[in-house]
């Protein structure tokens, strides 16, 4: 059993779950890739469910996967395995997140496994956190750890300049926080799996 803690550089998933027309979340994804693009400790990995498409069919219980399946699933699934930690950018739609994302969360189960995940969300008044409840409740049945602190933002405060940058300048900092705590839980998590393999009962 190799009980050596690793140093390596994080592997960081960042997963932006909105495949709406029109939709605000590139802006949101792109401003925390810069961030994780500054760190020395992280390297990220933007996974646009635009981009990458899953398949919306699921397979009857114990049966094949639907035909193209896989090819789609090949572009994901790996790369949520590699990850370390994940960051999940969501809106909120209807009280809820939407369901390309429940779809990205559903196609895989062991990816999740003991790794942390934090969120920056946006939305109407209430910052898009009533997505990110929703989730925690989700995750938590995937076994993965979701971080308490969220970093959010209310679209009728206008939160982003012409240039992409948050308007207010307390988003950075609460930025940089929520991905030191997301370091420090994907180094303990990852050093953890590596001494012994998470199981579920």
């Amino acid at each position: 059993m190799d009980t050596t803690y690793t140093t390596a550089p994080l592997r960081i998933a960042v997963l932006s779950g909105s495949t709406r027309e029109g939709r605000f979340g590139p802006v949101v994804a792109d401003w925390v890739m810069s961030h994780l693009a500054g760190r020395d400790d992280m390297e990220a990995d933007l996974i646009d469910l635009v981009e990458t498409p899953l398949p919306t069919v699921f397979p009857a219980f114990g049966g094949p996967a639907p035909e193209g399946a896989g090819e789609l699933l090949a572009a994901v699934s790996p790369r949520l395995a590699a990850a370390d930690g994940f960051v999940v950018v969501t809106p909120e739609y209807n009280h809820s997140f939407p369901a390309s994302l429940k779809n990205a969360i559903d196609w895989h189960n062991r990816e999740w496994h003991a790794k942390p995940v934090s969120f920056v969300s946006y939305g109407g008044r209430s910052g898009g956190l009533r997505a990110v409840e929703q989730l925690r409740l989700v995750l938590a049945e995937l076994n993965a750890a979701t971080l308490r602190d969220t970093v959010s933002f209310q679209l009728s405060d206008g939160p982003f300049d012409a240039d992409g940058r948050p308007t207010d300048p307390r988003s950075d900092a609460a930025a940089k926080s929520q991905l030191d705590q997301l370091a420090w839980w994907a180094h303990a998590l990852r050093d953890a799996r590596r001494r012994s393999p998470y199981t579920t009962a």
